[in-house]
């Protein structure tokens, strides 16, 4: 790297800095970097880029994350997004890829994180899985998917069925996904008590759909996804629950093949796809 290039990378990592944490810049600093307007200082100048990059930004957020800035609330809701882009501004191409760190900075700078968990703050504990839920639904929306390709019907045998690729299974301590749903619809929903929550979240014909399911079926569907053999997975979850095999297989048959298969859970083998990681 040459001695220009080395002060390129200075340059941009001061004008980034200056972006974000317009505070701590100093006028005399910015005096020196920028030329003036026709009618505006540096500093001016400057100032209305700090402004707009800013407010872009937390604009970004607040659509990535709907739910979470309504139980916060507007104002808070800024104040948190400003300080998480300081500490994490976009290091992407995309902004698609803003928000990803957002649930982990909640978890990481929580204000009663050295207490032990019984101790918490629970309405913490909601932000944090909200905030996660929501990820984990705006990735859906640009993830590999199955667009375009048939949908395997209830004739097709169950050796030949795997999870979909744009498919996530999720588990979080409070409802919500329920929560969300509220607020987008337009209502108004309290804080709800915890409750362990599982659910399916998949994409279909570009449309996001969020499933809940028990506990017993995420299990199962965890084993179908890690080892792509659905009655593999079906006899390991007789075995773990010492339900009788029989009546594993009455209730996958009757119960929920049709439904899942409708939905989108399934699609058929096929070389060897696989469905997309979660993080």
């Amino acid at each position: 790297m040459n001695i220009d290039q080395d002060r390129l990378a200075v340059l941009q990592r001061w004008m980034l800095d200056a972006l974000v944490a317009p505070d701590g810049v100093g006028a005399d600093t910015v005096d020196a970097t920028f030329l003036p307007g026709p009618k505006l200082s540096p500093s001016a100048c400057l100032a209305i880029y700090q402004r707009s990059y800013i407010l872009r930004l937390r604009n970004c957020l607040e659509e990535q994350f709907p739910a979470s800035r309504h139980a916060l609330g507007p104002a808070l809701f800024a104040d948190f997004a400003d300080e998480y882009l300081r500490v994490c501004p976009s290091d992407s191409y995309t902004l698609h890829e803003l928000g990803r760190r957002f649930p982990k900075w909640l978890e990481d700078n929580r204000p009663d994180r050295g207490k032990p968990p019984e101790r918490r703050e629970s309405w913490i504990d909601f932000m944090i899985d909200l905030a996660t839920y929501e990820r984990d639904l705006y990735r859906l929306f640009d993830a590999p998917g199955h667009e375009g390709q048939p949908w395997p019907d209830v004739s097709v045998d169950d050796d030949k069925l795997i999870l979909q690729p744009c498919l996530v299974l999720v588990e979080y301590l409070y409802p919500v996904a329920w929560y969300y749903h509220e607020v987008r619809a337009g209502r108004s929903p309290q804080f709800p008590a915890a409750k362990h929550s599982y659910a399916v979240i998949l994409r279909r014909d570009f449309l996001t759909h969020t499933f809940p399911v028990t506990r017993l079926h995420y299990r199962f569907l965890s084993l179908v996804k890690q080892t792509r053999n659905l009655r593999g997975s079906l006899e390991a979850i007789a075995a773990e629950s010492e339900f009788p095999i029989d009546d594993v297989w009455r209730s996958w048959r009757r119960e929920v093949r049709r439904s899942w298969l409708e939905a989108g859970f399934f699609v058929e083998k096929k070389g060897d796809q696989r469905p997309i990681h979660q993080t």
